[in-house]
């Protein structure tokens, strides 16, 4: 085997490049040249035409194109391990022998096809002409999990010191995950690429940097991702803060499913980044319901040099949390118990969880602000909330803490007596909101949302001028109920304010200190607006 070449002290930002011609590689060598690409990783197997003369031009268009060289993966990859094309073996490897005589500084194969006597042969001899390429033996399962990941790092590993074992699954849930963080985890150091694909294993990308990943990879657009899961490079590098993230990196992260909608990572990140705090907030993709999340949650436990330090809660697990904290001694929000949903998790230094509901505090900060008095003033207050189902029960919740007069008006409006009886509130159903008689009106349904927005909960005509019109819908920001309560001369509060609220709450739990709320709101806009 050549001797090292290259070693990094930090992970590497590769971006594949997957033209179709040479003069397309070049374009986007530049583009991703331009976008701070750290390595690039010239996926020969996407080229229409796949000849040495195409190899050769492909490395010839990029050192045009590029002033300050990068640092070259070549890979032709195996159409059974995720490539573009069905290319013979024999011409995959001229294909990349190619590439180590233009001075690729790495070459990429795969190790099913390494271990044929034909192939290692011919790699050996590429290697030892061309001592520059250094060999990068990978793996892909793209159906599921290796059996043993541990053991085939070992097994690649043992072809020789020089090689880069590259070993990249498929989680079936997020706690699959955990056996590529254990094994970059025991080998510090070393040259080594562990990554997971899908939503599941988004983090692994992520985290590459912190836990000391030899390369990461991300697109140039999501149309040119070369694996499931991939980022793209600006939302590496702007999103998820990828040169701030190192083995230092305090960890928080939403728990959802599905989670590839939330705009948290989005708010979190950019009020770190405003603060200059070193902490990373991640998409957490937890399936499987009680027992997912209890698995979830168990195997962050177990690796405290992870950094977890918080996680924010959503739709389908707030009650589990809940249920897990109460299970693991750790302190709850009196009032969060009686909702019975949690939307905030903080792990202390020696792992305790506190848990808590900014939900019904976002409510209510939204409501005393625009009134301009404090929660003591809500007491007597006549509020009709719209809906009875969880949001609507923080809502109760809070309002009823603080003394206000609620009436709870559902389709079901059983479900509506059962809320009612539990906080001490009067009940009806949606036929008597032409009768209603509130300072304050809340729906609490989803009710007007994309795309049904020209469905409101409450008819315009029971709407008077004087009261104050509260919608939790923050898609669209100015709902039917919200054009029509502004028409009638009420004052109005949007969703975006409570969600922004709840994110400021959550902020503080989980660094004690405040945030920006017009940093929050305009990132909020800004990602409802391209949507």
């Amino acid at each position: 085997m050549p001797a090292m070449l290259y070693h990094f002290a930090m992970t590497k930002l590769a971006v594949p490049i997957t033209a179709v011609t040479p003069a397309e590689a070049g374009q986007q060598a530049l583009a991703a040249q331009t976008a701070r690409a750290e390595m690039l990783e010239l996926r020969l197997d996407y080229l229409k035409s796949l000849t040495v003369d195409a190899v050769t031009a492909v490395f010839a268009e990029i050192a045009a194109q590029c002033v300050d060289p990068l640092p070259v993966i070549a890979t032709c990859r195996d159409k059974a391990e995720g490539g573009a094309r069905d290319w013979p073996l024999a011409l995959r490897l001229a294909a990349l022998e190619a590439a180590a005589k233009c001075g690729a500084d790495f070459i990429d194969v795969e190790y099913a096809n390494y271990r044929l006597a034909v192939s290692q042969a011919r790699i050996q001899k590429i290697l030892q002409v061309h001592p520059r390429s250094r060999l990068i033996l990978s793996a892909h399962d793209f159906s599921g999990k290796f059996n043993n990941i541990k053991d085939l790092y070992t097994e690649i590993a043992s072809v020789g010191s020089a090689i880069i074992p590259k070993i990249v699954y498929t989680p079936g849930h997020i706690t699959d995950c955990f056996d590529a963080f254990d094994l970059l985890h025991e080998h510090p150091g070393e040259d080594l690429i562990v990554l997971c694909m899908g939503q599941p294993g988004l983090i692994s990308r992520i985290l590459a940097p912190k836990l000391g990943g030899f390369v990461t990879f991300a697109g140039l657009t999501p149309e040119t991702a070369t694996a499931p899961g991939q980022l793209t490079v600006e939302q590496s590098r702007n999103s998820y803060r990828y040169a701030r993230i190192d083995s230092q990196t305090a960890l928080f992260g939403v728990i959802a499913d599905p989670v590839a909608h939330s705009m948290s990572p989005a708010i979190h990140n950019a009020c770190f980044a405003e603060a200059d705090m070193n902490r990373l907030y991640l998409p957490l993709l937890v399936q499987g319901g009680q027992g997912g999340f209890d698995a979830f949650m168990d195997a962050v436990a177990a690796r405290p040099w992870l950094g977890f330090r918080g996680f924010s809660v959503t739709i389908p697990h707030k009650s589990a949390a809940l249920a897990y904290v109460k299970a693991k001694g750790g302190w709850v929000e009196p009032l969060a118990e009686r909702i019975g949903a949690v939307n905030t998790i903080v792990v202390a230094d020696d792992g305790r969880l506190s848990a808590y509901n900014t939900d019904y505090a976002a409510v209510l900060d939204a409501i005393t602000g625009t009134l301009g008095i404090d929660r003591t003033g809500l007491a007597a207050v006549p509020v009709a909330v719209i809906g009875a189902g969880g949001v609507s029960r923080a809502i109760v919740a809070g309002l009823r803490d603080a003394g206000a007069r609620v009436t709870i008006y559902n389709r079901t409006v059983e479900k509506a007596a059962a809320l009612a009886g539990e906080f001490g509130c009067d009940y009806a159903g949606l036929d008597a909101l032409p009768r209603l008689d509130a300072r304050l009106i809340i729906n609490g349904t989803s009710i007007g949302m994309v795309p049904n927005t020209a469905a409101t909960p409450v008819p315009a005509e029971c709407i008077r001028p004087g009261v104050v019109v509260f919608d939790t819908v923050y898609n669209p920001v100015q709902t039917l109920l919200l054009t029509q309560a502004a028409q009638a001369g009420a004052t109005t509060i949007d969703g975006v304010t409570m969600f922004v609220n709840q994110a400021l709450a959550q902020f503080r739990l989980f660094t004690g200190q405040g945030a920006d709320p017009g940093l929050m709101r305009s990132v909020v806009l800004g990602l409802l607006a391209a949507k």
